[in-house]
């Protein structure tokens, strides 16, 4: 999909908390162990892509909870974040539900509160990242704007979006993200763009 089909897409939804795209459902599990340079890996989830363009939360979510081997239906978990047509929340929704049905308190939300991240936003965010997918958890971040991938595609959500990072490379400056905006959608992102597409949000982790 190319980024002037995505944003037209987006002007649908461009008020609200989380934006997204009406997609069909789809299924696909990631590799999970080290990678290749010794300094990645990734968490095995399962990957659905959100129904319409508001349960990019709920999506996320559930992909996130995949991890630690649970596969609630997006209906289940958008009640309990309490997801409607204008979104969900907040990463604090999240956070919650993420430790609801984990039934544990190892996710904490994380708020930058700036415009642009600081260098110390970025290497909270990089010790989160990597610790969480240490773990075996992923994280579920919510973001504004545009950001760029490590292929030169533009991912825009001007009206916010949740998406799930699911793993990282070279130590932490690269992480992989599953992004439930429409179907198989995976890339991979420097960390510092991530930061910095957080920064008027939060994340989960």
């Amino acid at each position: 999909m190319n980024t002037i089909f995505r944003n037209s897409l987006l002007s649908v939804a461009g008020v609200l908390t989380a934006g997204g795209v009406v997609a069909a459902p789809a299924v696909a599990a990631q590799a999970a162990g080290p990678g290749a340079d010794g300094g990645a890996r990734e968490v095995r989830v399962q990957y659905e892509a959100q129904p319409n363009f508001y349960y990019c939360g709920p999506a996320a979510t559930r992909i996130a909870l995949t991890a630690q081997g649970h596969a609630p239906s997006q209906d289940e978990v958008a009640g309990k974040l309490g997801t409607t047509e204008a979104g969900t929340d907040s990463a604090e929704e999240t956070t919650r539900v993420l430790n609801e049905v984990t039934g544990g308190d190892e996710y904490e939300t994380v708020s930058i509160g700036a415009a642009a991240a600081k260098p110390e936003h970025v290497e909270k965010l990089k010790a989160d990242v990597r610790e969480a997918v240490d773990d075996d958890r992923a994280v579920v971040a919510n973001i504004m704007g545009t950001a760029t991938d490590v292929d030169g595609v533009a991912h825009s959500y001007e009206g916010g979006h949740y998406l799930t990072v699911t793993g990282y490379r070279d130590g932490g400056d690269t992480v992989k993200i599953a992004d439930p905006y429409f179907e198989g959608q995976e890339y991979w992102m420097d960390l510092d763009v991530l930061a910095d597409w957080t920064a008027k949000r939060g994340y989960s982790a």
